[in-house]
């Protein structure tokens, strides 16, 4: 089978890795000509997939700007972003620009599937019509369908072939078609009945961890005005076996999901009359949080009896999360420009992130970034850095409970009674 990709960022390029892995050629297009000729010198700019990983696959792997190219094509899968506006609405852009793409290439018996999250209905009431206008009708000339992609960038327990993929179909024929091209990679199909609930069992993924999210940062910022440890509160709720699961807090979300993904859907329930409280609440929550851990940074100084303006700080890692170098969307990113508007010194520190070019600034090796700094933030604890003997040399301000002394979780001559 031949697969076309639209978008070879975190969603597509492993997924053209991954059928090409599995003996499929795959045509892989991208607006940005940087980028293939990277892939086709074998370079990846992705962390889950290696170079040699990459260059294992280049002889089925065809990285091209050229969109006739994937009129070839079996199966042609949309893994282009889906961003907000500056007024945190849907930006269907590069959504429908690859739509525009597909229809000037359509061929009939091919399979077009949509990955990019978005909304429900995108797919019947936006793509659909685009493709339609053709002359060639879903489910009978072509095939339509909805698959959210569950990418984890860095996450190595669970991977393309052992996540189970959601797929829905326009039709009956589209879901089938569909299910047969994603059982080339993956173990686990779970077929539902339309794209419209394979569209928002995406969406529900990350709301519920957005929401739980902004319930313990809320918590947290209770917890230190009360004076409760919150972690240790956390590790004695998550004992309970069943109906609890552990969230952490943090300076708040980042990526390419969570802090996009839930105005997808509170936009669209405004079309139904519906004000989505929850969603929206969450959202403003977790966007609040960076200028919350100014504020406790604010707070340090203070008790260093420093200002903010002049004094050097040390960013410890600015990517979203641990383990990778992405910086979308990432709350360390507001937390160094907030300081840096407040007069702060600052430098960082990020394996991962060497550069930043919007600011100006370039990751500096741990022990110069420490050595003059009067304050260190732990922003992201990335792994291999042993942040408690930084924070036992340095005054240290952790943002995600890396250097808490862990409790005992045992008190002697105390029973525990069962819960009745």
């Amino acid at each position: 089978m031949i697969i076309g990709i639209i978008g070879l960022g975190y969603v597509g390029l492993p997924l053209g890795v991954a059928f090409a892995e599995a003996g499929h050629e795959v045509i892989g297009l991208d607006t940005n000509a940087t980028r293939i000729e990277a892939i086709r010198r074998g370079e990846s700019h992705v962390e889950d997939i290696t170079n040699e990983r990459l260059q294992r696959v280049l002889d089925r792997f065809e990285a091209t700007t050229m969109a006739r190219r994937l009129a070839l094509a079996d199966t042609i899968l949309i893994c282009v972003p889906t961003p907000l506006t500056p007024n945190r609405e849907p930006d269907l852009g590069p959504l429908l620009s690859a739509a525009s793409v597909v229809a000037g290439v359509l061929q009939r018996g091919q399979t077009i599937v949509l990955e990019s999250t978005t909304y429900p209905g995108t797919t019947r009431e936006r793509v659909l019509p685009m493709l339609e206008e053709t002359g060639l009708s879903a489910g009978t000339d072509f095939h339509l369908a909805f698959s959210p992609e569950r990418v984890d960038p860095g996450r190595t327990d669970f991977t393309l072939r052992t996540t189970p993929k959601i797929v829905g179909g326009i039709t009956p024929e589209c879901l089938a078609a569909a299910l047969e091209v994603y059982g080339l990679v993956c173990d686990e199909l779970v077929p539902v009945s339309t794209p419209e609930a394979a569209e928002m069992a995406k969406l529900l993924e990350n709301i519920f961890r957005s929401v739980n999210i902004a319930l313990v940062n809320e918590l947290g910022i209770l917890g230190e005005r009360m004076g409760i440890d919150i972690y240790e509160v956390i590790d004695a709720a998550a004992t309970k076996p069943y109906g609890f699961m552990r969230f952490e807090p943090g300076p708040g979300m980042g990526g390419h999901c969570l802090p996009v993904d839930p105005f997808y859907l509170s936009w669209k329930a405004r079309e139904h009359d519906i004000t989505t409280e929850f969603i929206e609440l969450a959202g403003k929550v977790n966007q609040n949080m960076p200028y919350v851990c100014v504020e406790r940074i604010e707070r340090a100084l203070n008790d260093l009896s420093k200002p903010v303006r002049g004094t050097r700080i040390a960013l410890l890692g600015v990517s979203y999360k641990p383990g990778v170098g992405d910086v979308r969307e990432s709350p360390g990113l507001k937390i160094l420009n907030r300081l840096r508007e407040l007069g702060a010194d600052i430098v960082y520190h990020d394996p991962f992130v060497p550069e930043l070019p919007r600011e100006g600034m370039s990751s500096t090796d741990l022990d110069s970034a420490l050595a003059d700094a009067e304050l260190a933030v732990i922003v992201t604890a990335h792994p291999g850095i042993d942040h408690a003997a930084i924070a036992a040399a340095i005054p240290t301000v952790d943002l995600r409970g890396v250097t808490r002394k862990k409790r005992a979780t045992r008190v002697a001559g105390i029973a525990v009674g069962k819960e009745s």
